[in-house]
């Protein structure tokens, strides 16, 4: 497995007796982590095992009693001696969602093996997550988000460690001038294309490339319509291509459910699934009246780029597309949620349409906005006068597509 930011949490975690849980869409790279995992405990002698509930016949087992995992594990586990386990058993289950009861099983575990059963989850819809998990299990559980490969991490997976190392460099030192900068812009344009799926990252044919994206929409996107029950599913995909043509604006669910002709509690529904399968993000505007902030329209962004662009059929070399400037701002929004939680990132708009791509609150700190524009040339403050002037604790800067700070935004 390539190296992926995530891991290192992870496997931090792993010392932890919460049990461990991966979320994220399918085919971003869960089960991949989760044998990576695995082999590093099998490696230092960890009594450890790997079951797969796609398995209908294991899953069948996992569904009559949680004590059936112990019958693919060789080493019992044994009672607590003064606080301590006498053994610990690492148990990595992939595609956790799919047991009937997936809270019951988990709950039970820990109330009875709280010290010496890790339990290492993956499941692939925070909408199953929340659905079937109906106990919370507060504090004895972590979930880590998986998304698709960060900008940072399509250039590791394109061998390109010395390019990540020029770019952090460049940070640190203003006047250094990269001899990289033409390769690091190819690489951008191609991810602002094809986004940041593993398979289709490691693909090096184009025409490979657009054909697994194909198949993510066509396959995979369908799974999550069965799973989630939904009905229309062809004006699922026409509500989903509509959106991907929004990307960066506020969506509108009632102007959404006319074009379609579906009424505002379905428009809801199907957005939340969207949301809940890791397909998009929704931010919420910033104001100083919190109420109001609840009361306004978000903003979406899909969490894969090039999701995205199959669903409009656009592959387009980038510096020629109409929507170039969507593109970039939802790759600034992928870039920033890698550092904030995404709740703190919002946007600013007055009723005569003043806007401000990004404001990102910091706890410890006073925060700061960001416009995003494809030349920041086109940048001009006279323009944000209300918004420094309501908010001058949080410094305005812009980014664009030659931004040297492109991997540490």
């Amino acid at each position: 497995m390539i190296w992926r930011e995530l891991y290192d949490a992870l496997e931090a975690h792993l010392r932890h007796k919460n049990y461990t849980i991966l979320t994220g869409a399918r085919q971003v790279g869960k089960t991949s982590i989760l044998k990576k995992l695995y082999g590093t405990l099998r490696s230092k002698g960890e009594h450890a095992v790997f079951i797969n509930l796609e398995n209908k016949e294991i899953l069948r087992d996992l569904d009559k009693s949680p004590m059936s995992v112990f019958d693919f594990v060789s080493l019992k586990p044994t009672k607590i001696i003064d606080g301590k386990a006498t053994n610990r058993i690492y148990i990595f289950i992939d595609e956790i969602q799919y047991l009937e009861d997936p809270s019951n099983f988990l709950k039970f575990l820990y109330d009875e093996y709280e010290y010496n059963v890790k339990i290492i989850a993956t499941g692939s819809s925070a909408f199953y997550i929340d659905r079937k998990f109906k106990d919370s299990l507060a504090g004895s559980k972590r979930i880590f988000q998986l998304y698709p490969l960060s900008f940072r991490e399509f250039l590791n997976f394109n061998q390109e460690e010395e390019i990540v190392s020029d770019i952090d460099y460049q940070v640190r030192e203003p006047s250094y001038k990269s001899s990289y900068r033409r390769s690091i812009m190819s690489y951008l344009f191609e991810y602002l294309t094809y986004g940041g799926y593993p398979e289709v990252v490691l693909e090096d044919k184009v025409s490979e490339k657009k054909e697994i994206l194909l198949d993510l929409k066509n396959s995979y996107l369908r799974k999550d319509i069965l799973e989630s029950g939904i009905e229309k599913e062809s004006k699922f995909f026409i509500l989903l291509r509509l959106l991907a043509d929004q990307t960066g604006q506020l969506v509108n669910h009632n102007e959404l459910g006319n074009t379609i002709g579906l009424d505002n509690k379905t428009v809801d529904r199907y957005v939340y699934i969207l949301q809940k399968y890791f397909h998009i993000d929704l931010i919420t505007p910033f104001y100083s009246n919190l109420r109001k902030e609840l009361t306004k329209m978000s903003k979406l962004y899909f969490n894969d780029i090039g999701l995205r662009n199959v669903l409009l059929g656009n592959f387009d070399f980038v510096k020629e597309r109409t929507d170039r400037g969507a593109l970039l701002e939802n790759f600034y929004y992928t870039q920033l949620r890698r550092r904030h939680d995404p709740t703190s990132i919002h946007y600013w708009r007055t009723a005569d349409r003043n806007e401000v791509d990004f404001v990102i609150e910091e706890q410890h700190n006073k925060g700061y906005a960001i416009e995003v524009k494809w030349h920041c040339k086109q940048f001009h403050k006279s323009k944000y006068k209300k918004f420094i002037q309501s908010y001058s604790s949080f410094p305005l800067v812009c980014k664009d597509v030659y931004d040297k700070d492109i991997l540490t935004t």
